[in-house]
């Protein structure tokens, strides 16, 4: 359990072309049948949580997008 939690915090710390990079890397791996079963499904947890992740990732940025049109249209229509 303790070593879900530090997978969970290096994930966590990872910008997300980094993120994406390793998702790469562990399906290129898992497809090509480079490692066995039950390193498999390891690698299949972990790429679950970068996925998890990149989508954290892909939220925020969305919602900061989202204020900054926000606020650039409302300080348009107050000069209006």
């Amino acid at each position: 359990m303790v070593e879900d939690n530090k997978k969970q915090n290096d994930i966590s710390k990872l910008g997300f072309e980094k993120a994406i990079s390793q998702l790469g890397d562990i399906v290129a791996r898992i497809e090509q049948g480079e490692i066995p079963l039950q390193d498999s499904i390891s690698q299949y947890e972990k790429g679950m949580a970068l996925i998890k992740h990149c989508r954290e990732i892909l939220q925020k940025a969305e919602k900061r997008i989202e204020k900054i049109s926000k606020e650039g249209s409302d300080s348009g229509n107050s000069q209006a």
